[in-house]
């Protein structure tokens, strides 16, 4: 038998807390299946799928192309090779193959959308060389639910963007009926812009507006509670007062809990580390000091109170870019009643995840087995039912085993 060194046993003993910590998540798969459906519906690179939230059980579904489709609630339906177009804007829309992070990003139905008709929609423009994104608010017709007016566009924001990629794009509106808006950092890599930290500038965080009414000069409202309302902090002389949480790389996709109203947000990694962060009022999440739980780059710093870390974080040896889901809600899985559903783009991965908010622990990181697949975008209809999105135009559902 070989004796233990010294170093050995102090490394030992370093490990071991780590790896008992490790034990407790539980990792094993969970009793779920995606089942691929609308299996001849041809809708090229589906980068949304939503519900009106108004009783009809239509699903919405977007190419990142620019055009808006709206089909029945028949997962199933063979016979279904391509729905009723929507909304198209792909004269207003830019998207290019090789810089495929720009496109129509996002789009949020209003949650009076049945009473008002009006839904919106985020977009790259390509009216400046790295396109600009658009957010705007559109109009159903009065005669017909199924069509949507291309002419009744209204601006309420534009951003332009210092480089093609890390647009973020999701929009969605909060159990406050405020209308949350993502922004990556700017694109390039490392924070080349120095947005992360910068509350100067919209890049780098989750935006909230009032889109019912108007400040001066602006198409839309700042909710007189958002954190930066002010617009001074000790250290920037003027702020955005749109933010509500910044220090994002490029979080892609975020969605909130219809139970609890907790924000989830999927935000995509640079080197190593991919997160998931539940979003609150003024938060700042760390970017480009942090990655996940860790320094940085040349100025990176270890955890601070002013930094919230994510909940979770996986490497680049289980998945190169996260793609953020939302926690299922739905009653045909009970197995995943409550649990974060996302998965990695790249390695083609999904999972589980149980967050126990007493403890603030993720107690389960459950595999879900499945083929690989690149998921684009998760989504859900009205009753909670989840599908997702490949980038090879297919659609799937999750599905009890």
């Amino acid at each position: 038998m070989k004796t233990i060194t010294s170093l050995a046993l102090l490394l030992i003993l370093a490990v071991c807390p780590l790896l008992s910590a490790e034990e407790k998540v539980d990792t094993s798969p969970t009793p779920v299946k995606l089942v691929k459906v609308f299996p001849y519906l041809q809708i090229d690179r589906p980068i949304v799928i939503t519900h009106a939230g108004d009783g009809t059980n239509r699903l919405f579904i977007a190419s990142q192309k620019g055009k808006i489709y709206v089909v029945p609630n028949t997962p199933e339906d063979e016979d279904l090779e391509e729905g009723k177009l929507f909304l198209d804007i792909s004269d207003r829309v830019i998207y290019l193959d090789k810089k495929n992070e720009m496109g129509l990003l996002g789009m949020a139905f209003h949650p009076d959308f049945k009473k008002n008709g009006e839904f919106f929609v985020y977009y790259s423009s390509p009216e400046t060389p790295n396109a600009t994104s658009v957010i705007s608010r559109f109009r159903v017709s009065k005669d017909n639910p199924d069509q949507a007016l291309a002419d009744s566009e209204e601006i309420l924001m534009k951003v332009e963007q210092p480089a093609w990629n890390h647009n973020g794009g999701t929009i969605v509106f909060g159990p406050d009926g405020m209308l949350y808006i993502v922004f990556g950092d700017g694109g390039a890599g490392g924070d080349a812009f120095h947005n992360g930290q910068n509350l100067s500038s919209m890049l780098g965080s989750i935006c909230r507006i009032d889109v019912n009414h108007k400040s001066p000069g602006l198409n839309y409202a700042i909710p007189k509670d958002n954190p930066f309302e002010d617009g001074k902090t000790p250290t920037f002389a003027t702020i955005r007062k749109e933010i509500w949480a910044y220090g994002f790389r490029n979080p892609w996709r975020i969605a909130f809990d219809d139970k609890t109203g907790k924000l989830w947000a999927g935000d995509v990694g640079q080197g190593v580390w991919e997160e998931i962060d539940i979003v609150v009022k003024g938060g700042n999440y760390g970017w480009s000091v942090r990655e996940g739980k860790h320094p940085f780059g040349p100025n990176g710093v270890e955890a601070r109170k002013h930094l919230i870390e994510p909940i979770w974080e996986y490497d680049h040896n289980v998945g190169k870019s996260i793609t953020g889901g939302s926690v299922y809600r739905g009653k045909a899985i009970p197995a995943i009643q409550g649990m974060y559903i996302y998965g990695d783009y790249v390695s083609g991965k999904f999972w589980a995840l149980k967050y126990d908010e007493s403890s603030k622990k993720v107690t389960a990181n459950h595999v879900i087995e499945s083929p690989s697949i690149p998921v684009m975008t998760f989504g859900t209809d009205q009753n909670g039912e989840m599908f997702l999105t490949s980038s090879f135009s297919e659609i799937y559902m999750l599905k009890a085993k």
